[in-house]
């Protein structure tokens, strides 16, 4: 009897425990460290974060990265819970996100501006751009009052007065004297590949994949935005996690001078550190 009571107890005691650590929300390795996971555009974000690491573990943060080659997955990963956090994004696409899905994620603090150019193999200069021709652009509507504004700067359309430009659509174009055709209709991650392969075009891409294509885009583009563009890249979160301790240490780190400089040196303009004051975010706010 004494036999079978003492298996019931220790039966008990394995029971409870794993009770216990199934609500342990935390993630300790080995070592003792605390671990978090971070989904991230190759480039440049997980080469940002790579630099970060060693910084991270002198603090007993073990820092995972995640690499990803779309702008969905990172965005349903965090939201489902594979990762605690990600850095891809800026927060007009965020919020979008947020609108379409009811994803309940926000932000702790912007990191870096990779400003946006427009491409073409074959057209030269802005006063080459003949009448009719094509700008391809991605399907992403939160970049479409971004790439309107860059082509309303150079002189090529005009929006209608009155519009919030950030959000601007194709059909807030009020004068477009070259009558230039925008194809809204392809996924970001194809754009350099159209710009190899089409003629005579327009393409707007993004900084992350005309890095990726092998694009300098200080060099190659035809025409790039502002230094100061609004479009902050964001390490986002769960709204739960906008306090964690561990990923708001990342986001430190992400500011420290070492990472801005290395962002600086490696980029060379075409991707711009923030300071963390939150000055840029302020300029477009989330909530």
């Amino acid at each position: 009897m004494k036999k079978v009571l003492l298996g019931l107890s220790i039966l008990l005691i394995l029971a409870l425990a794993a009770c216990g650590g199934s609500n342990d929300k935390s993630k300790d390795n080995a070592k003792g460290d605390k671990e978090i996971v971070i989904g991230a555009s190759s480039e440049p974000h997980a080469e940002i974060l790579e630099q970060a690491k060693p910084i991270l573990k002198e603090k007993g943060i073990k820092l995972v990265i995640k690499p990803y080659q779309d702008y969905v997955l990172p965005n349903d990963d965090l939201a489902n819970g594979d990762l605690d956090a990600n850095y891809f994004q800026h927060i007009p696409y965020l919020k979008q996100t947020v609108k379409d899905t009811g994803y309940d994620l926000t932000y702790i603090d912007g990191i870096h501006i990779e400003p946006m150019g427009v491409y073409s193999k074959d057209i030269k200069s802005v006063d080459d751009i003949k009448k009719g021709t094509e700008v391809i652009m991605s399907n992403s509507v939160s970049d479409h009052g971004r790439i309107l504004m860059l082509f309303e700067k150079e002189g090529l359309i005009k929006l209608k007065d009155g519009v919030d430009k950030e959000n601007a659509t194709l059909d807030d174009i009020a004068e477009n004297p070259k009558d230039l055709k925008f194809s809204p209709d392809y996924e970001a991650a194809m754009l350099p590949e159209l710009y190899n392969t089409e003629k005579n075009v327009l393409v707007a891409i993004n900084t992350n994949y005309a890095i990726q294509a092998g694009l300098n885009p200080l060099e190659d583009a035809l025409f790039i935005e502002d230094k100061d563009s609004p479009y902050v890249n964001v390490i986002a979160v769960r709204s739960e996690d906008k306090d964690n301790k561990a990923l708001n240490t990342l986001v430190d780190v992400l500011h420290s001078k070492k990472i801005q400089d290395f962002i600086l040196d490696k980029y060379k303009g075409a991707v711009v550190p923030v300071d963390g004051e939150k000055n840029n975010i302020k300029v477009l706010g989330f909530h």
